[in-house]
């Protein structure tokens, strides 16, 4: 992602993503800067070794209210972590770090692995993921594919003032 100094890319309260290194080609989710940490919908999950690392495999509903469509993943994990969720509940939770691309940006996003199936949307993106490269416009929706930039507002130019 290329940035002018101080410019960051626009995004709206709700993208499309996709997960290349874990075969998820389409997936709504939402921006939500009222969350730390991002997260992703595991309907499945099998904890596992493989060569000496932590492995998990689960697997994701990725259409919003449908349970027809099932993608099988793998990831390594990279830690397991006690996750508060917006009604104040805590679970322990697996977090992998996956490449994210939205629109034509794409860079890696620490995940925490939850089941979503009651949530509206499959994936949070949550502040840490986007902190530093994009703004968020709540009134809007899917702004990524539009390339949106946001300067940095200019200084006003002082007029001179007259003088005797």
């Amino acid at each position: 992602m290329t940035k002018k100094s101080g410019s960051k890319y626009l995004l709206g309260w709700r993208e499309w993503v996709t997960l290349p290194e874990l075969g998820v080609p389409r997936l709504k989710c939402k921006v939500d800067t009222g969350a730390r940490t991002s997260s992703l919908h595991a309907f499945y999950l099998d904890d596992f070794e493989e060569n000496g690392r932590r492995r998990v495999r689960f697997g994701l509903h990725p259409v919003q209210g449908s349970t027809e469509e099932a993608i099988d993943c793998v990831a390594d994990v990279i830690d397991e972590r006690e996750v508060c969720d917006s009604g104040g509940h805590r679970e322990m939770r697996l977090v992998i770090v996956t490449p994210v691309t939205i629109g034509p940006w794409t860079w890696p996003v620490e995940l925490t692995l939850t089941n979503r199936d009651t949530m509206l949307f499959r994936m949070l993106l949550g502040r840490s993921a986007i902190n530093g490269r994009f703004l968020v416009n709540p009134e809007s929706s899917f702004l990524a594919s539009k390339q949106r930039l946001i300067a940095p507002p200019r200084a006003k130019k002082r007029k001179k003032l007259k003088t005797a």
